[in-house]
Order: structure tokens, then C-alpha cells, then sequence
């Protein structure tokens, strides 16, 4: 993963075509116009770092890249129960000398013991540095541990069985995290095995999530006939925290391009505006009414999240950038992960697997579905429609179709981004 200077167009699926129809914007071009809208935000907030204990870093962002300050591990030890023993000297029957004990390093340093010796060893133990082998307590001979000066029975075993060595899951001086990573559990736990009690992360990048519609109402309340209630707020709210961004979420006090204006004079404190719905060909599209200095509409070769918006708009404190996403949920979500996110916490895990089944595709946009993968393979999940929550809400995965494929075949190879 890179920092948001350094992220390029790896926003898009690798490898896929840069022609589109005439009028419209490659999703790789959209890629890098988002990028460079919101590359001096989140430069400013990668200044303004600041190191949080460990304790507080779950959900932030890092500033800098994290370099291991010792050897994981930090010395040679046994992967499981067992004696330790000379590999040479098996199998054979050997005498039991002191047990190791996991934390406990007097036996593992002492003297070397006579040939024809093996140690109790439990899991995690300091490895002496006289045994090159683990052999497991069950494969001994009787299978169980014996007290100092026992015989034991033990089968042939070779050079480093079961045995974890110093640095074999990371040196010394190597960078562990690059800048820009989100810290979650995982990253946390390396963090802390490293013995690293605090962090230096980003500042949190602040938005504003606006959805626009008259037809919406907030979950809860009661539905008049002919209306919906909003997903697109909290679906997008989520979705920043999961990146690490704070979100306020804010509803204009009228569907109308006054009403879009007002809203946006009362804000202050945030570094970016995202709104949703507005911006395509209807003939109430409030978002493109609104806001016609300052902000680009352009229809970007990807199906669904044809209809973007990006520019800058005037709030209270000042001007920030702004996006604006389709009002289709899964269109929005889509836009989200491939031009968003990616600048936020890094790219999703990407994977090349085996269609179950046919796809087909407009060959002048690249097309995103939703899927289910697993073990090399993936499902398409419901069909190509933006408003198809469900299969999205089932979906562990987006399937990429790229710019001039009409149709994948079955068991064809495709792009998988990893939810």
C-alpha cells in the first residue's frame, strides 16, 4: 500500500484497456482527477501526524512507514510440545535432561548437555542453541513428558522440525507497514509483537456526507407513499469509518439548489464534501443545478457509477474539494471503493479467479460486479442492476469487467477486489 502522494492509478484494475467512447473519462483518468483534487488534503494531514498510544491507533491511519526494531521472532523457538534434541542422534532412545518452560530461559542458556540428551520443550520456548529439531511429545516413546534422568523413545526427525526461527517472520530494519495503511486488529497485533507501545498516524480526514433527494426519509421513520428511505447516508458514513475518516452527516433543509447552497454555508471544520444523487440527467438534478461553478459532471466509462462529480465548493470556513457519486446505492458504494477509498487506506486485496458461469458486459464501459469468492473461484451475486442491495449485502467481493469485453466466458479468469 502507498501514501496518497505516492498512490498512482492503481485504483483501477490492473490491466485494463485506457479506451473509452469519445465523451466519456477512463475510470484510471477519473482515478487520478480524484486523486489529484484530494492529494493536498491529505498531504496537510500527513503533517500534521501526531503519535497516539497503541491502545487508541484502531481505525487510524498511517503517517509513516513503521520499520521493525528487533528480529520476529526474537530468537530461535519451538513450534510446538516436545524434547528438543540433536538431529543426528535420532531415533534412538536418549535420556531427559531439564525442562524448558516458555519464558524461562535458564535451562535454554546453561551448559550444554552430554550427547544422547533431549530436553522438554514447551511451545514458544527459548530453543537451546546445542538442538537443531522439535520432535512432538505424542511421537515419543512413552508419549509424554519425563521427569530429568528418563529414557525416551524418539523417531528420526530432521534438521529444523518444528522449530521457529529468529527473523523468519520479520528482520530487523524492515519496513513492516507502509504509510498509508489503516490499523486494524492484524496491524495492531504486529505492532505489538514488535514491542512498539505507540504510533504515529494521520490526522482523520473530515467529511461531510450529504444525500440529496426529496423522495428520502431517515431510517426509523415512518414512509409516506412514494418515498425511500436513504441508504446512501449510512452506507457511506460506514464506509469512511471503516477507512479511518470521521464523517458528519448533513441534510439540506430542501431538495433544490438554494436549498443545496444553504446547506453547504453552514458547514465548517471539514477537509472534503461527498455528496450523493443529483448529478446525472434527470430534470431535478439539484447537485448539478447547485453547484455549476467550480465542480466538474462527467460520465466515466464504468457501469454502475457512470455520472461523477468533483471539484470545489465554498462552505463556512473556506473552500474544500468536493466528489459527488450517482444516487443508486450500489453505484455509489462502487465509486467509493475504486476512487475514494483507495487514497484513504490503501488498495483492496486483488486476486485473479476462476467465473463460475457467464458475464455479460457493455464493451465501451467497464463493468463492476458483485460476487462471492472462494477457493480460487468467484459467483456473480444478483444481476448488473445499481439498485440491488441485497446481492450487494451478500457479496464478499467486486468482479471487474473491463472496457471492451462483451461478454466472460465460464471459467474464464477475472479481477476480484477482496471485501
Amino acid at each position: 500500500m502507498t501514501s496518497p502522494s505516492e498512490h498512482s492509478s492503481s485504483a483501477v484494475p490492473h490491466g485494463a484497456p485506457v479506451d473509452v467512447p469519445e465523451g466519456r473519462r477512463s475510470v484510471a483518468a477519473h482515478a487520478r482527477a480524484v486523486r489529484v483534487l484530494l492529494e493536498p488534503v491529505l498531504e496537510r494531514l500527513t503533517r500534521e501526524a501526531r503519535t497516539v498510544p497503541l491502545a487508541e491507533a484502531r481505525g487510524r491511519v498511517l503517517a509513516r512507514p513503521v520499520t521493525a526494531p528487533l528480529d520476529l521472532p526474537p530468537f530461535d523457538n519451538s513450534q510446538m510440545d516436545g524434547y528438543a534434541v540433536r538431529s543426528g542422534e535420532l531415533p534412538g532412545v536418549l535420556r531427559v535432561v531439564d525442562t524448558i518452560a516458555a519464558g524461562h530461559t535458564e535451562a535454554a542458556l546453561g551448559a550444554e548437555p552430554e550427547p544422547g540428551s533431549a530436553a522438554p520443550i514447551m511451545t514458544g520456548a527459548m530453543l537451546p542453541a546445542w538442538a537443531d529439531a522439535v520432535v512432538p511429545v505424542e511421537a515419543a516413546v512413552p508419549p509424554r513428558f519425563l521427569p530429568s534422568g528418563g529414557e525416551v523413545g524418539l523417531p528420526a526427525a530432521p534438521q529444523g522440525q518444528f522449530i521457529r526461527e529468529r527473523g523468519g517472520d520479520v528482520s530487523r530494519g524492515a519496513t513492516v507497514l507502509e504509510a498509508g495503511v489503516r490499523l486494524g486488529a492484524a496491524q495492531i497485533a504486529l505492532l505489538a509483537a514488535l514491542g512498539l507501545g505507540e504510533v504515529t498516524v494521520r490526522e482523520a480526514l473530515t467529511v461531510a456526507v450529504l444525500s440529496t433527494g426529496d423522495e428520502l426519509v431517515q431510517p426509523g421513520a415512518a414512509l409516506p407513499p412514494g418515498r425511500i428511505y436513504d441508504s446512501n447516508g449510512p452506507m457511506l458514513t460506514a464506509a469512511l469509518q471503516d477507512a479511518g475518516a470521521v464523517v458528519r452527516t448533513v441534510q439540506s433543509q430542501e431538495d433544490s439548489p438554494a436549498g443545496l447552497r444553504a446547506a453547504l454555508s453552514r458547514l465548517e471544520g471539514v477537509d472534503l464534501v461527498l455528496s450523493t444523487g443529483g448529478i446525472s440527467q434527470g430534470a431535478f438534478e439539484v447537485v448539478k443545478q447547485g453547484l455549476e461553478e467550480g465542480v466538474d459532471f462527467v460520465s466515466v466509462a464504468m457501469q454502475p457509477g457512470g455520472p461523477q462529480a468533483l471539484g470545489s465548493v465554498r462552505i463556512a470556513s473556506g473552500p474544500v474539494p468536493f466528489l459527488g457519486f450517482p444516487g443508486n446505492p450500489v453505484s455509489s458504494l462502487v465509486s467509493f471503493e475504486v476512487f475514494l477509498r483507495p487514497l484513504l487506506a490503501g488498495d483492496r486485496p486483488r486476486v485473479r479467479a476462476v467465473l463460475d458461469g457467464e458475464a455479460d458486459s457493455p464493451a465501451d464501459k467497464h463493468q463492476v460486479r458483485r460476487g462471492i469468492h472462494q477457493d480460487g473461484r468467484v459467483r456473480l451475486e444478483g444481476g448488473a442492476g445499481s439498485h440491488l442491495l441485497q446481492a450487494l449485502a451478500q457479496s464478499n467481493c467486486l468482479v471487474h469487467l473491463p472496457v471492451g469485453l462483451r461478454q466472460a466466458e465460464k471459467d474464464s479468469e477475472v479481477e476480484v477486489w477482496i471485501l
